[in-house]
């Protein structure tokens, strides 16, 4: 198994959205450092179209031409676009989550670790990080190198669309404490670390980063990357409509 492959005991978001594919009981628990948790319901990685809230099915009007789906789950935004006949690349570092994208349908899926994405210069239109899946590049300085990488991987005039959550609402006690100790580590406050599981199966720990808009314009400058436009949500998710602007440092 190469190194960078999830091993099969640590892919337990695979593993609860193939137990959703398969009509078996399915949830995940996100478990942050300090000992927070959440348990979310799977479902939202199968949403139809139909089912999409308000801002997501609006961003999907600025995507065009080659798409590259990045944590791309169980292929919802994937298939979606497929049916509308674009060119889709979808990856995932979960291969049961990969697995399920083939069984439902998507034709070019991969497992990819975000910090392995290594494609030639202009292969793609339009880079989706959509679910959330900002929050994926972690850190202010691990989402300048990955929106880097991308710059040289992209058309002249590619866009990302990616969806964040603003942390900046929160009134929930253990929020605001975890935000605190943030600041004192001398770190964003909304950089979570976290694992997920899912009965027996649970994931290493990796960083989540959830960020204002101010700080995400903060974080695109010198990439080549510059805002478009902010399709807001009515909550604290927000998608970014970004546009390559100029050639990065």
């Amino acid at each position: 198994m190469p190194e960078s492959m999830v091993k099969p005991e640590e892919d337990a978001v695979g593993q609860a959205m193939l137990a959703f594919y398969e009509k078996r009981k399915s949830f995940e628990v996100i478990e942050r450092e300090d000992g927070y948790v959440e348990v979310t319901n799977t479902r939202m990685y199968f949403q139809d179209f139909e089912a999409w809230q308000e801002h997501e099915k609006r961003a999907m009007s600025w995507v065009k031409g080659r798409v590259l789906d990045i944590g791309c789950g169980a292929g919802r935004h994937s298939l979606f676009l497929q049916n509308k006949g674009l060119n889709v690349s979808a990856i995932d570092k979960s291969p049961l989550a990969i697995k399920v994208c083939k069984l439902r349908g998507v034709k070019k899926a991969k497992v990819m670790r975000l910090a392995d994405i290594n494609f030639k210069s202009n292969s793609f239109d339009t880079v989706l990080l959509l679910g959330g899946n900002f929050a994926l590049l972690g850190s202010p300085k691990e989402a300048r190198r990955t929106l880097m990488k991308l710059h040289t991987m992209t058309s002249d005039k590619a866009f990302i669309i990616a969806e964040a959550v603003d942390p900046y609402g929160a009134d929930n006690p253990a929020q605001l404490k975890y935000y605190a100790l943030n600041k004192k580590r001398g770190k964003l406050p909304g950089q979570w670390r976290v694992r997920i599981r899912f009965h027996n199966f649970v994931t290493e720990w990796y960083d989540l980063l959830y960020n204002s808009k101010k700080e995400m314009k903060d974080m695109l400058t010198g990439t080549g990357w510059a805002i478009q436009k902010f399709i807001n949500s009515g909550g604290p998710a927000y998608i970014a409509i970004i546009k390559k602007s100029q050639t990065s440092d």
